[in-house]
């Protein structure tokens, strides 16, 4: 494990009160003894440490996250963003990014910010205003939807148009998916990200209960079976798949969708970057408010704990990273080795795997795996048609 992406808690607390949120709702709950934001000593030692590791030409990306990492303010935002351009440079191969919750774009002179340096910024948005305010709140219980929207217009904007990566949308099963689809569309996002919600063996996501184990393959201890290794109810795939026909049967490329994109790219035989499907190498660290460096936070929803490694960047490297044993865990599941969609799903997000009371509790694949069969097989027929249709029309 090499990292080339660094996850930055700039913000370790929230301005809105999500339903689902992976920080503040699930088993670890260690954001309530770390500093509400990253200080400028923290920043600076971070940014010499990335400085220090990475090689020179080679791209990496830092994201500013949180919590809220907007809440940070104007003032240290623009001291932030200083700091890491001084230490890293500004070419076109260190990417300076934001995930936000989009509340807070509204703010021109935090907007100037982003601006000035170049940051390229993601938004947080559920599909429809009722479907989106369900889960998005304020502390009050207030929606935020109108909030978001405001900021997203902002965000379109032409001066600001060229920092808009996309909104990232968490999958909710009472939500059409179609209309959620076109919800996103309205604000004209670059790219959208569909994100399955949390959950894992022991504690499942909304929807789907508690899910047996798959049959395990030959010579492994769970997994999906030979071929397909989808049975049972899928009704994550069957909402993923009605959005995946309404946007790939559209007659212009309206958007890109990381996972359809992404899914798409390895059945074709090439490689994603996404940490939630394939089987590359993991090349992400979190950096906490505090500097304590971490895996990633999705780890949160399954033990108090389970991202820690005990390491920070006041004394050690990235080097030390790349070497602890925590961050040189496989990507791919080692127990789906016997199913043909392995090399796709990956045995799915780490997050996802877990199993409580097991001496090694992320030895499965992931609770998503019917779904995620009965997707990736939909998707395959879907190309396997068009490529055939392609050699007809030759």
């Amino acid at each position: 494990m090499t990292p080339r992406q660094f996850l930055l808690k700039l913000h370790g607390r929230c301005n809105l009160a999500c339903s689902y949120c992976y920080v503040y709702e699930a088993a670890d709950q260690s954001w309530r003894t770390k500093p509400r934001r990253m200080e400028s000593a923290t920043v600076r030692q971070v940014a010499r440490r990335i400085a220090a590791h990475r090689r020179p030409g080679e791209p990496i990306s830092v994201i500013l996250h949180g919590g809220e990492p907007l809440l940070v303010g104007a003032r240290h935002l623009d001291e932030t963003l200083g700091v890491l351009r001084d230490a890293l440079g500004g070419g076109a191969d260190v990417a300076l990014g934001v995930q936000t919750n989009g509340v807070l774009l509204r703010d021109p002179e935090l907007m100037g910010v982003l601006r000035r340096y170049g940051v390229r910024v993601g938004v947080s948005l559920d599909g429809t205003a009722r479907d989106h305010d369900r889960n998005r709140r304020f502390g009050d219980g207030r929606g935020s939807h109108a909030a978001v929207a405001e900021g997203l217009r902002a965000l379109g904007a032409a001066e600001n148009r060229h920092l808009y990566a996309g909104v990232l949308c968490t999958v909710d099963l009472a939500n059409d998916p179609v209309a959620t689809y076109e919800a996103l569309l309205e604000f004209a996002p670059p790219r959208m990200d569909l994100l399955l919600p949390h959950g894992n063996w022991s504690a499942p996501p909304p929807g789907i209960g508690r899910r047996p184990l798959p049959p395990a393959p030959p010579g492994a201890a769970h997994g999906p079976p030979e071929g397909s290794g989808a049975v049972g109810p899928t009704p994550y795939a069957d909402w993923l798949r009605a959005v995946f026909d309404r946007w790939y049967g559209a007659p212009r490329r309206e958007t890109g969708i990381r996972l359809f994109e992404e899914l798409i790219m390895l059945l074709l035989g090439g490689r994603a970057s996404s940490e939630a499907v394939g089987t590359g190498p993991m090349d992400l660290v979190v950096v906490e408010t505090d500097g304590t460096l971490e895996l990633a936070d999705s780890l949160k929803v399954a033990y108090d704990g389970a991202a820690a490694t005990g390491l920070d960047v006041f004394r050690h490297s990235f080097a030390d990273v790349a070497r602890h044993p925590a961050f040189r865990t496989p990507r791919r599941s080692a127990v789906c080795g016997g199913c043909a969609l392995e090399r796709v799903c990956g045995g799915g997000l780490y997050a996802h795997r877990y199993k409580a009371g097991e001496d090694d509790p992320f030895a499965h694949p992931t609770v998503y795996c019917p779904d995620m069969a009965a997707l990736i097989g939909h998707i395959r027929a879907a190309l396997v048609r068009d490529v055939a249709a392609l050699g007809v029309a030759r």
